[in-house]
């Protein structure tokens, strides 16, 4: 079982690093900070396949999750033949989308998922034995299309858990391209969510900026909260760094 299954399986929550730069030295040096987890970002993030393999390579028997660019099969599949413990998909708005989804990552009977764990095979022998158990899939719910689909989403067999993207999400409703929302409707349309969720057995995460406002999220409810990211933290050290020095 990968780490975070057993952290959730124990009732713990998870907090989550972000990894935006294509960097095996900067992943590495996440990997030292602390985390339980850390996701490498193909979507948003500045990463391809070789800096991915570089981060995953980097990083060692952490786990790691990989966010994909979009609903691919071949794209689910190399992520989790290189050694991911799961995936986060974006823009999953029907149940439909989310059983495609699913069936990406696991095999036959399952799904649809091809034979060939290059990276993952080294790192856990007789892998394929287990990765239909093991492997997490995480759809976002990131559009108002989402949050109206949201039960049958969370009742497609093999969702894990569900990852929240806060800006596209108020995007999606007519807000502004905001993360750590303080808007008394979206904190209400979170508690909607994680109660939910949790009723159909589903781990929830969310996207935080603010080390504090992750904090907050974990005391709301949700199992997995993302702090910042590996860009984002180093520009804010750095800008705080010259701040005092040119005082």
């Amino acid at each position: 079982m990968n780490r975070i299954r057993r952290l959730w399986s124990d009732g713990q929550q998870v907090v989550n690093g972000w990894l935006a730069i294509p960097s095996g030295f900067a992943a590495e040096l996440m990997s030292h900070a602390g985390y339980d987890s850390l996701t490498i970002d193909l979507q948003h993030g500045v990463q391809d396949y070789a800096s991915m393999i570089a981060c995953l390579q980097a990083i060692g028997p952490m786990p790691a999750l990989v966010r994909v660019p979009w609903n691919e099969p071949a794209l689910v599949g190399k992520a989790l033949d290189a050694g991911a413990v799961g995936v986060i998909c974006p823009m999953v708005n029907t149940a439909e989308q989310a059983a495609a989804f699913v069936g990406h990552l696991r095999y036959p009977p399952l799904g649809q998922r091809s034979n060939g764990p290059i990276r993952a095979a080294l790192r856990t022998p007789g892998y394929q034995a287990g990765a239909n158990a093991d492997v997490l899939a995480i759809p976002m719910i990131e559009t108002a299309e989402a949050v109206a689909n949201l039960d049958a989403i969370l009742a497609v067999p093999g969702v894990d858990a569900i990852y929240l993207g806060p800006s596209d999400l108020s995007i999606s409703m007519g807000g502004p391209a905001a993360l750590d929302h303080e808007d008394a409707a979206m904190l209400a349309l979170y508690d909607r969510i994680i109660t939910a969720a949790q009723r159909a057995g589903v781990k929830t995460g969310v996207h935080c900026i603010a080390p504090a406002y992750a904090a907050r999220m974990r005391a709301r409810g949700f199992d997995l909260v993302t702090v910042d990211s590996d860009a984002g933290l180093l520009l804010k050290a750095a800008r705080a760094a010259l701040e005092v020095a040119r005082e």
